[in-house]
């Protein structure tokens, strides 16, 4: 079956590639980390503050024609409740809305852990969208997680996961960390096969970060996806949340870019905008987000 399915791809493909490829420019909303709760301030995060910070830039945002907005996860700090708050003020947005799955996402009662990716938005906690000639993959980091693993199926693969990794003393496995099973590894590599028949360049969307050695923030088995995504040129960029402070690095030709917390200034906020071209990406930060430009190549 997945031989036809590939097939069809590959008769589909040939079509498209005869075709000259869109290269439109565009432009994007990127949010990291509102984290909000109805909790007092906890050392450098103004949870209550965050609500202000979401009704600025979803201000700020629609102002501009953006082709989507997207929250890269940690929508809230904890309490299920706490997405009553947030919600309807994102939903002003006037622009296409994605959300990604963060750990904090469900700091819920267990009994709901099974609502949030709906509450959010989601038909699937992870999933792929497109635009242009660019395909995005969302990634779910919590996928095998000691919090966000819900079926008895996930907890057991993540108890196999964290005992492999156990003796390797690595300092990102932490229990506030998470890592992707197997089944969302093989999509990705579907999704992957199928940009190289398009001809599509690929971007990637996690809370977690997956590239720099000895990051505490790193996704469990981050090693495993990078083998992965090495294997394809299409991809271009990794973008992520979960390290409030924000970090850069380029590896093979793949900008990996960690945005900072809104959550974490009292009186400054942190979101941006991207604009994609045909040769770069072009970060446009407010509050304490730099801007930047990322080249393709």
């Amino acid at each position: 079956m997945k031989n036809i399915i590939l097939l069809i791809l590959l008769c589909i493909g040939c079509k498209t590639n005869t075709k000259k490829n869109i290269e439109t420019a565009f432009e994007i909303g990127i949010i990291a980390d509102c984290q909000y709760c109805n909790c007092d301030a906890s050392n450098t995060r103004f949870y209550t503050g965050s609500l202000a910070k979401l009704k600025t830039a979803v201000d700020t945002l629609n102002t501009k024609e953006l082709a989507y907005t997207i929250h890269l996860g940690d929508f809230i700090d904890r309490d299920y409740e706490s997405f009553d708050s947030v919600l309807p003020i994102w939903n002003r947005l006037t622009s296409k809305k994605q959300q990604v799955l963060g750990n904090h996402d469900f700091s819920v009662a267990d009994s709901l852990k099974k609502l949030v990716p709906g509450k959010m938005g989601l038909k699937s906690r992870y999933y792929s969208f497109l635009k242009n000639n660019w395909r995005f993959i969302v990634l779910d980091g919590n996928d095998l997680s000691f919090y966000g693993a819900i079926s008895d199926k996930k907890r057991q693969q993540t108890d196999s996961l964290f005992n492999e990794l156990k003796d390797k003393k690595i300092p990102n496995l932490q229990t506030w960390n998470g890592g992707i099973s197997l089944a969302q590894l093989n999509w990705v590599k579907e999704e992957l096969e199928i940009a190289v028949v398009q001809n599509e360049k690929v971007g990637f969307y996690c809370h977690f970060p997956a590239v720099k050695e000895g990051e505490v923030h790193n996704l469990w088995n981050y090693k495993q996806l990078l083998q992965l995504i090495d294997n394809y040129e299409q991809v271009k960029f990794y973008f992520n949340g979960h390290n409030h402070h924000g970090a850069y690095e380029e590896k093979n030709g793949v900008h990996h870019l960690t945005f900072k917390g809104m959550v974490d200034t009292e009186k400054s906020t942190a979101f941006s905008t991207a604009t994609i071209t045909k040769d770069s990406i072009f970060i446009t930060g407010y509050g304490r987000e730099k801007s930047r430009r990322l080249k393709i190549k």
